[in-house]
């Protein structure tokens, strides 16, 4: 008990002081996953967000940059750390342990989930479910015409040119098929998921001989700062598909999340497709 109560005032004494809720109406915040972060971070009132999850502090697994991500507290996301805060509502991802709503509800603190966006109208559902939510409607409405914006323009540049067969690749050979929210991006910004072709599902693995036997136009390796050790992108049969396939890097933060991560995967995939045609 005495551990969980210095642990509390830890977490307590973390948060901003010189700000305030400019809207004493508006609920103060708990996220504890990162793509609600990232919502968050673009969408509430600075001051009404009284810590995220820790992943936002981390550079390998934050979805938005993580100067950003540091403006704030994080937490690990027990209900213990929720509590100290004492948030008006907690923002959460689709899967949440049944303990933790419970203790939330028996507390009192509301709890807000959205699902794993799959397509871009998901992320934008998301996005409007939790700018509802915060009171802040109307700058969920920017944030979802900023992403329009991105998307429109990653699609202008590719007008009258032909799809350009890819395959996203995480370590081991992962890769995301049909009904991801990647293959959504992918399909938006003038390229051809060719994993379905390949028959795979949603989420599957590619062996290298199949890889090798039949490469896509490009691929685009999401595999982090680990891509350079993944024995199968270094195997020797990949060098003599240099001329056939283009590999190239692909931040793996911009494969999961929706919101305003969409916009800066939209940028990098716009950005390749240009590389693929000069």
């Amino acid at each position: 008990m005495a551990l969980t109560l210095i642990g509390g005032f830890f977490i307590a004494s973390c948060t901003p002081q010189a700000s305030t809720v400019a809207d004493e109406n508006l609920p103060t915040i708990v996220s504890i996953n990162p793509c609600t972060d990232a919502i968050l971070a673009e969408v509430a009132d600075p001051a009404q967000i009284l810590a995220i999850s820790h992943y936002s502090h981390d550079p390998r697994a934050t979805s938005m940059p993580i100067e950003k991500a540091r403006r704030y507290p994080a937490i690990s996301g027990s209900v213990e750390e929720v509590l100290a805060l004492k948030p008006d509502l907690v923002v959460a991802g689709g899967h949440v342990g049944p303990a933790t709503v419970d203790a939330l509800d028996r507390l009192g603190i509301a709890l807000v989930q959205t699902p794993v966006a799959d397509s871009v109208e998901e992320s934008d559902a998301a996005i409007r479910a939790i700018a509802a939510a915060i009171g802040r409607t109307e700058q969920g409405e920017k944030l979802v015409k900023r992403i329009a914006a991105a998307l429109g323009e990653s699609a202008l540049q590719q007008t009258g040119d032909a799809p350009v067969p890819a395959l996203v690749w995480q370590g081991g050979g992962l890769v995301p098929g049909k009904g991801t929210l990647i293959d959504d991006l992918l399909t938006r910004t003038g390229f051809e998921n060719v994993a379905e072709a390949r028959g795979l599902a949603m989420w599957d693995v590619l062996g290298l001989e199949y890889l090798v036997d039949n490469p896509p136009q490009v691929l685009l390796s999401s595999n982090g700062s680990m891509a350079q050790e993944d024995r199968m992108l270094g195997h020797p049969a990949l060098k003599h598909l240099k001329g056939q396939m283009k590999n190239t890097q692909f931040d793996q933060q911009l494969i999961f999340c929706g919101g305003p991560t969409i916009i800066r995967a939209a940028e990098r995939l716009a950005e390749i497709r240009r590389e693929v045609k000069e």
